[in-house]
């Protein structure tokens, strides 16, 4: 489930709606897990726009974890921020937000 890549403007309003959100999903030392893949389906499925923390106990840096989750869960990469990365995936039964036009 492929979407079409964000554009520039979607991208900075979905920056802006992040930037006061938490992260809500916590990479430990385990790394990327079927279990924690799960958790950030549903995540996204409730609320389409997240932070993912990644600790520095994790294996795995960043930008590997972005990656990992980007091609399991069909997310966008809306940005990344010191050990934070933001992930973006319309709701296909309840989307709630709104992106501004291509």
């Amino acid at each position: 489930m492929t979407e079409k890549p964000l554009s520039g403007k979607q991208v900075r309003a979905l920056r802006a709606l992040a930037h006061h959100l938490k992260p809500v999903v916590q990479v430990g030392k385990s790394g990327v897990s079927a279990t924690l893949i799960e958790q950030v389906e549903e995540v996204l499925d409730a609320r389409e726009l997240i932070k993912v923390s990644v600790l520095e106990t994790s294996p795995l840096t960043r930008d590997e974890v972005g990656e990992i989750l980007v091609e399991e869960t069909g997310a966008s990469w809306v940005q990344s921020i010191g050990r934070t990365v933001v992930l973006y995936r319309r709701s296909q039964e309840n989307p709630q937000i709104e992106l501004p036009p291509r």
